[in-house]
């Protein structure tokens, strides 16, 4: 995927952050919310929307637009960077495909090592019974 590309399809939302920054937090919009809007997309292949869809089912809307915010820090382009950058990140991660798992026979060793412990094991728990009178 092209950063420039994605940028065009984002949409970005100032408001007022909450927390720290004493009166300079009533004046400054510095918290930054990202919007995007998968049925729109055209840097997505279906199969890859379908995909998102299903992975990011609980972070989106009903309408499936994404929205994440950030507010982080004080500066509003620093809050853009940083809502960018998990968008990327979030994007990246869900599109990965897993490696498909191999499966794989235990090694003739370890099978024996089993064996040997489940039978000290098992000899212990015969020494401590008590013994039988006949």
């Amino acid at each position: 995927m092209n950063k420039e590309n994605i940028l065009k399809e984002l949409h970005f939302k100032a408001s007022r952050s909450s927390g720290a920054g004493g009166q300079h937090v009533n004046k400054v919009s510095s918290r930054v919310e990202l919007y995007f809007d998968l049925e729109k997309s055209t840097i997505l292949s279906e199969n890859e929307k379908q995909l998102l869809k299903q992975k990011l089912a609980s972070k989106l809307t009903k309408e499936n637009h994404l929205i994440l915010s950030c507010e982080a820090t004080r500066s509003q382009h620093r809050n853009k960077e940083i809502a960018l950058q998990k968008f990327l990140q979030l994007i990246a991660e869900n599109l990965a495909r897993p490696k498909k798992r191999r499966p794989t026979k235990p090694t003739k060793a370890s099978l024996r090592r089993r064996s040997e412990t489940k039978q000290r094991t098992a000899a212990k728990k015969t020494l401590r019974k008590k013994p039988k009178l006949d």
